[in-house]
């Protein structure tokens, strides 16, 4: 059975009752890291479950590493398992309400995992919502039965050595997915320093997603992607390896395998300036 990668409200809608499935609801907001799940439990998706962007898709900040650092990849398959996620064989769907910021995370931590079957709610909670789909208050039991054996990807993900000794190479890639303001240095928000890594070429990642948190089309992602070479080794970055996730999101959509995510990402790398 395919999984397909973006799937519309209606979609989940028809499926709520299916077993088989799980929902996670993975809104946060970096300006308010309590908001997120405050959110979930006023008003969520039936059934869903929440995972938090700091308490379960990272680990604790340290000196270096980035604001995100991964998380540790045996305690987050543990978690997963406690929902009932059996490995590569549960439907898991994901979905925020920030243009995939987050769910793209979720999803792309899955794949790290070696679970394919991961799909994104297009347009997010708020697509759902305007649909008049029904909510709920309701945080669920966690389902029995889970099983979650990770085949962790080692190559999708690079540290900050890697992207030292490859960035200049002929065929490599650099890709900074933050606003263009930010990629220029122009403004720097959250981290100390401003600027981008020396030789990263900039594709914002909210030209992903429409106004509305819409993914745009197949062929819009492939256009996007455009003028980068086949066979190139592409290698992503944000801030903290966040939103980078939304681009490697759109580089699957366009039919672009194998790029890799540095995931301290600007917030490490400056942190060695």
């Amino acid at each position: 059975m395919n999984t397909p990668l973006i799937v519309a409200p209606q979609w989940v809608a028809d499926r709520l009752e299916d077993p088989e499935i799980i929902i996670i609801d993975c809104r946060f907001a970096l300006n308010d890291p309590h908001l997120g799940r405050q959110q979930y439990l006023a008003s969520h998706l039936p059934g869903a479950y929440y995972l938090d962007l700091n308490r379960d898709m990272s680990s604790p900040v340290q000196q270096h590493g980035g604001r995100h650092p991964l998380p540790d990849m045996g305690e987050l398959a543990r978690k997963l398992e406690g929902l009932g996620i059996k490995f590569n064989q549960t439907q898991v769907v994901v979905y925020d309400d920030s243009r995939m910021a987050f769910a793209a995370r979720l999803w792309w931590l899955f794949r790290h995992l070696g679970h394919d079957r991961v799909s994104l709610l297009d347009g997010g909670f708020s697509a759902w919502q305007t649909a008049g789909y029904p909510v709920s208050e309701e945080v669920p039991e966690p389902r029995l039965g889970g099983s979650f054996t990770p085949q962790v990807q080692a190559d999708a993900v690079v540290d900050i050595e890697a992207v030292k000794a490859r960035k200049d190479l002929p065929g490599v890639v650099l890709i900074d997915s933050r606003e263009r303001d930010r990629y220029l240095g122009e403004r720097e928000p959250i981290d100390p320093v401003a600027g981008h890594i020396p030789g990263a070429i900039n594709y914002p990642w909210q030209e992903v997603t429409d106004d509305r948190g819409f993914v745009k089309s197949q062929e819009a992602q492939r256009q996007r992607w455009q003028d980068i070479e086949a066979d190139r080794e592409l290698i992503v970055y944000c801030g903290s390896g966040v939103t980078a996730c939304v681009n490697l999101l759109s580089l699957e959509l366009a039919g672009i395998q194998g790029s890799k995510l540095y995931a301290g990402s600007w917030s490490d790398w400056c942190s060695y300036a």
